[in-house]
């Protein structure tokens, strides 16, 4: 058997021994962080709301009979008291007329026995006439005056239901659609719906809140850690269900002072200005409530958080100067920022940069200016940029 020398020998034994050698740690990827701190934030309540009108009228009919013309267009603004339909009057005229010549009659029976009584007066004092025939000619005169006041009263009420032949708008508003149509029978007695008017100028916007969530912000206020507005006012923001936000704050006009049986919640109303009619009743949106500002809140940049089925996420600089992940409990999101219910502490160094390509664990470098790109200094040899034309070639 053939024997290696033993210095060959030494070496395969040397590489034997050592085997694979371990791959080099990466390199640390530059990030730009920012550092959570405590400060003042909005204390927001995010609730599904639904817009009302401010007030809704039903146009029903208050006389019996056939609807000649229908007096609006449908969908449009009408005034109060326009003329909406008009209804046959020539029954009720015929009515009317009858009473005024009833009227007539009356008055003139009321002015002979008023005669009567001014002739018998100085026969009676006379002894004339007996007192009994006197008292008769009185009692007389003061029926007929009876009569014409009752007469009088009837020819009001039809001269009323007259009036009533020509449908008007009770209140100023969006009219809706024509609910009967010209030729059919609308009767007193049912109150036939004719058409709705809705005012939506301002709007309301209902949403109920759970009594429990109410007693919470109620107590906070109390304690101090929640600063309401000077005035008191709660604002509130919108956003319709296509993700775009209504440009008018509205404000909390109405708070239930009791809790619904059946839900546990709590009432609550704001109104908005509504110029260009963009809210209609019965649309429903999201609206976010700006209870006062939170004492000692968290917030962070919208781009550093990721969000998934579980929830939110975010990347911070450990002490190793590795990044970790942190799960992260969301609030709303005010001007670009996520209110931080839960998940980081004051001090912590959010990253905001290069999040595609860091994974926890990995080393990176925090650096104060756009990751990727030296400094102005660096890349001109500190001369103005403009002075430079092959710098400026570089750094584009």
């Amino acid at each position: 058997m053939m024997r290696l020398p033993a210095g060959i020998a030494a070496c395969l034994l040397l590489i034997s021994c050592s085997g694979p050698e371990a791959p080099p740690e990466p390199p640390a990827t530059p990030v730009r962080i920012v550092t959570v701190a405590q400060q003042a934030v909005p204390n927001v309540v995010e609730l599904p709301g639904r817009v009302q009108a401010v007030r809704t009228a039903e146009v029903r009919a208050r006389v019996t009979g056939i609807v000649q013309e229908r007096l609006f267009e449908e969908g449009t603004d009408v005034r109060a008291g326009q003329p909406l339909f008009r209804i046959d009057p020539r029954e009720l005229r015929a009515s009317n007329a009858q009473n005024q010549a009833a009227l007539a009659r009356a008055r003139a029976t009321a002015a002979n026995a008023r005669a009567v009584v001014e002739r018998y007066r100085p026969l009676v004092e006379e002894n004339a006439i007996s007192g009994q025939e006197y008292d008769a000619a009185l009692a007389a005169s003061r029926e007929a005056e009876a009569n014409v006041a009752q007469i009088r009263a009837q020819l009001d009420a039809s001269s009323l239901q007259l009036g009533y032949t020509t449908v008007r708008a009770p209140i100023a508003g969006r009219v809706g659609r024509g609910l009967i149509t010209e030729g059919a029978l609308v009767s007193q007695a049912e109150g036939t719906l004719m058409t709705r008017i809705e005012q939506i100028s301002p709007v309301y916007v209902s949403f109920s809140q759970a009594a429990s969530e109410v007693l919470k912000l109620r107590r906070a206020v109390a304690a101090g850690n929640i600063d309401l507005d000077e005035n008191d006012r709660v604002e509130v923001r919108l956003t319709f269900s296509d993700g775009t936000e209504y440009p008018i704050p509205g404000y909390i006009d109405f708070l239930a002072f009791s809790v619904d049986q059946q839900t546990g919640t709590v009432e609550l109303r704001a109104e908005f200005p509504n110029p260009d009619q963009l809210l209609l009743p019965g649309e429903f949106v999201r609206a976010r409530i700006f209870a006062g500002q939170v004492q000692n809140g968290l917030s962070v940049p919208q781009r550093a958080v990721s969000l998934t089925e579980q929830g939110g996420s975010v990347f911070i600089v450990d002490r190793e100067g590795k990044a970790a992940m942190r799960q992260v409990e969301l609030g709303a999101m005010v001007d670009g920022n996520w209110i931080i219910e839960s998940g980081l502490n004051p001090g912590d160094k959010v990253i905001v940069s290069n999040l595609q390509k860091i994974r926890p664990g990995a080393p990176v470098q925090v650096v104060t200016t756009p990751t990727g790109r030296r400094p102005a200094a660096q890349r001109t040899g500190n001369q103005p940029a403009a002075a430079n034309p092959a710098t400026r070639r570089e750094a584009n």
